[in-house]
């Protein structure tokens, strides 16, 4: 296996995975469908999970107002001035289908089936999109749905993100997830018998969690038939009840460190979509180091680097210029 299996990381990088599939990056377009949580309605409850900002984890979304057409349009404005013109090995250019359209906000598949056909097949048909990322709760997915996401894989690729966040049960009731973790597991093996691609959220640094726990979150996705994982570092925004804990955040050293440790138990065939994240900057709280995205990840490669570690095992060569 060459050192540079991946490209220039150290780990299976969406990046990598998508230039190796498409020829070039994809830009992921952040869309609103407009629908709600059972942890908002009344069903389970009214407040959301502890973290959660009032916009549904879709902060950077369009407006639910326009249609997904012109929040695909209004993204695009956003993300354009970043594309180049590449080609890809064989030295076409490739197509045009720059996009990943990411239905982020709140739980996108709970809803209405005849809505929910709409809106996918809205954002599936659009020319210039390449896959559909749809994040929702394991909960929210019963066979109707399975079915018809199965249907639109058939299509062009479909995404299925489910928020996982930790597989402590004292966790998951303390930031109030609402479900167990067989319903996450049925959720995932349903996913699977239908080969949608299926990538797991967790949450690093929750309330009363220690590195072990967060390592043993980790090996537990690693277990299960998934295809990519989100590794968020916890934020801390206004207007949540988290930030009523005021709980202790990592610095950016020992985040850095705890992030090498969880990639180095993930399988090298697990697609490692986020290593960090960026909370928006007019809600974020702490740690307020987050906000500078490329100093975190500058540390967190430089620390794979000095430490010779490759996702899933140690390095033993001492060549540098490998790295």
């Amino acid at each position: 296996m060459s050192l540079r299996q991946w490209g220039e990381k150290p780990y299976y990088s969406l990046d990598y995975y998508l230039k190796q599939t498409y020829g070039k990056k994809l830009y992921k377009l952040s869309l609103n469908a407009g629908l709600t949580c059972p942890n908002r309605d009344g069903t389970l409850g009214t407040r959301g999970c502890i973290f959660c900002s009032e916009g549904g984890s879709g902060d950077f979304s369009s407006s639910s107002a326009l249609s997904i057409t012109e929040q695909i349009e209004e993204a695009k404005k956003k993300v354009d001035p970043k594309l180049k013109p590449s080609k890809d090995i064989t030295g076409f250019i490739p197509s045009t289908s720059n996009y990943i359209a990411y239905f982020q906000a709140f739980t996108n598949t709970y809803g209405d089936l005849t809505y929910l056909n709409k809106i996918y097949t809205e954002a599936i048909n659009h020319p210039d999109i390449a896959i559909l990322s749809i994040a929702t709760r394991p909960d929210c997915l019963n066979e109707d749905i399975l079915n018809l996401l199965a249907a639109l894989n058939e299509r062009k690729p479909v995404w299925i993100e489910l928020g996982l966040q930790s597989c402590h049960e004292k966790t998951a009731k303390f930031i109030r997830r609402g479900y167990s973790l067989p319903v996450f597991e049925e959720a995932v093996y349903n996913l699977r018998k239908r080969h949608l691609t299926t990538i797991i959220h967790l949450i690093l640094g929750l309330p009363g969690e220690n590195a072990s726990d967060i390592i043993e979150s980790v090996s537990y996705v690693a277990s299960l038939p998934i295809q990519g994982v989100k590794l968020q570092l916890l934020h801390i925004l206004k207007n949540t009840d988290l930030a009523k804990y005021n709980p202790s955040v990592f610095t950016m050293e020992k985040y850095a460190d705890l992030i090498i440790r969880c990639i180095e138990n993930l399988p090298k065939d697990i697609v490692i979509h986020r290593i960090t994240g960026d909370g928006p900057k007019n809600l974020l709280v702490a740690p307020l180091w987050s906000s500078n995205k490329k100093a975190v990840l500058n540390l967190i490669h430089k620390e794979f680097k000095n430490r010779k570690t490759w996702q899933g095992k140690k390095l033993e060569t001492t060549n540098k210029s490998n790295l």
